[in-house]
């Protein structure tokens, strides 16, 4: 499950790991992005690495109501292939969605603590994702919208909790996003070989369980015992 998380500008962090081809915005800091906002994200088209601003929650280019995204904000790695919601976007259009770091809660219901988790290295990285552009047939305007892929948490973080999002190695960034590469078997053992599978983590405040406060101390550690 990733249903929150950070990203920091600027874009010189990520101009590190991949060539982008053009940008006319640079992304602004959001410390507590959540679902249905627009989020960074890069993807390659006509030869080009470009960054855009899209719809966290996929909205599959069949669907008949744009609603549906809302139920997409993640994607399991081990049914890409299979899911009809998911299947025509991993096969072509491939992302990745830039962040810093991600919140996830552990504890018992009512009571759950928040942590950050992040790689060892502290620069941005990019979760691996999808991206999808639907129409709508009366109106003609377009939606272009992502999904986050998931997998099964690294022994590192499973006590957090038993999901995490697949985050990948800045080496085979190109390779991912190459949407001329469609072999779905090459494509899942890129995200089980190609995926981080280090990371720290700490409690953070449990002022990031509202979406209305975005400010950088979120992403701070606390002190459990005060």
């Amino acid at each position: 499950m990733c249903g929150r998380y950070a990203y920091i500008g600027p874009i010189g962090g990520v101009r590190k790991l991949v060539v982008i081809g053009d940008w006319d915005w640079l992304p602004d800091s959001n410390y507590n992005i959540s679902p249905t906002q627009e989020v960074p994200v890069l993807l390659k088209e006509r030869e080009q690495i470009h960054i855009r601003h899209l719809h966290w929650g996929l909205i599959p280019f069949w669907a008949k109501d744009p609603k549906i995204g809302s139920r997409m904000i993640n994607a399991r790695s081990e049914t890409l292939a299979e899911k009809p919601s998911f299947k025509n976007a991993f096969k072509k259009h491939r992302c990745l969605v830039l962040a810093n770091g991600y919140y996830e809660w552990t504890g018992t219901k009512g009571d759950k603590q928040p942590y950050f988790i992040t790689t060892l290295t502290d620069e941005p990285f990019g979760f691996a994702g999808l991206w999808e552009t639907w129409t709508d047939k009366d109106s003609e305007t377009t939606i272009q919208s992502c999904t986050i892929i998931t997998t099964e948490a690294s022994p590192v973080i499973e006590h957090i909790h038993e999901r995490m999002p697949v985050i990948l190695n800045p080496e085979i960034y190109q390779h991912w996003l190459d949407p001329e590469l469609q072999d779905l078997n090459e494509l899942i053992g890129m995200l089980e070989v190609g995926k981080v599978e280090e990371f720290k983590f700490y409690p953070v405040s449990r002022d990031v369980n509202s979406t209305r406060n975005n400010r950088p101390d979120l992403m701070q550690p606390i002190n459990l015992q005060e």
